[in-house]
């Protein structure tokens, strides 16, 4: 209800902040909303007095200087990584939103993350991976994100660009991809991952998927023959 009259990258801040202020209340959460001494607008699932001063303590909002909250709103960290991203997707011949899912359910954009079962970084890179990729430091974005991106994209070459089973050995394994017939495995966690990188990508993957046979077809055009290309098969070829 607060973003309807507002819009532009302000309201989805504010879409931001209202998600991080009733994450922990009842879905019923009512959204209070005051200025304070400074003129900021502050949002707040606690109700104050009517008139009363407002003493509630308040967290500035990323990217929102004019608004603050009663809870405190992480940044979208995903935006600092972005040239890493599109870099390395275009360098390995990998999309880049593919990437870029991969690295926000692994690591949610946290450049520090530890697994329990030892994976590091933005990428969660094994160790043995990251000698397999010549990685000296797993935390430092630029090492991990190469790595990272040029062991998918060896997974794809590995799988026949099989999307599928290239997300789930980068979860499991090869080894557990092809011990159950270069399928993915019957693990839950497994099977999750997956399934959420492709909901996270199905738009751009349906665009990539479009048939991408070019035909050459030759053109009498003002008495002149003229080569044009195209991705429609000629009626008669």
């Amino acid at each position: 209800m607060l973003c309807r009259s507002l819009v532009g990258p302000r309201s989805v801040c504010l879409a931001l902040v209202v998600a991080g202020v009733v994450s922990a209340s009842p879905a019923s959460a009512q959204i209070y909303t005051w200025r304070d001494a400074n003129g900021h607008l502050v949002l707040s699932n606690v109700r104050t007095e009517s008139g009363a001063p407002a003493v509630t303590k308040t967290y500035a909002v990323p990217r929102a200087e004019t608004v603050r909250a009663t809870r405190y709103v992480a940044a979208d960290r995903g935006w600092q990584y972005e040239t890493l991203i599109s870099e390395h997707a275009r360098l390995n011949g990998v999309r880049s939103d593919l990437v870029r899912a991969v690295m926000q359910v692994e690591s949610a954009f946290n450049p520090n993350a530890i697994s329990p079962k030892g994976a590091m970084g933005l990428m969660q890179l094994m160790p043995a991976t990251m000698r397999q990729y010549g990685v000296r430091n797993a935390f430092n974005p630029a090492e991990n994100v190469r790595a990272g991106v040029a062991y998918l994209r060896d997974l794809l070459d590995r799988y026949s660009n099989n999307e599928e089973l290239a997300l789930a050995a980068y979860n499991a394994g090869p080894g557990a991809v092809d011990k159950h017939g270069q399928a993915v495995p019957p693990y839950r966690e497994t099977r999750n991952y997956v399934a959420k990188i492709n909901k996270m990508t199905e738009s751009t993957r349906r665009v990539e998927q479009r048939p991408n046979q070019i035909y050459k077809v030759t053109q009498v055009i003002e008495g002149r023959e003229v080569v044009l290309y195209t991705d429609k098969k000629p009626a008669n070829p």
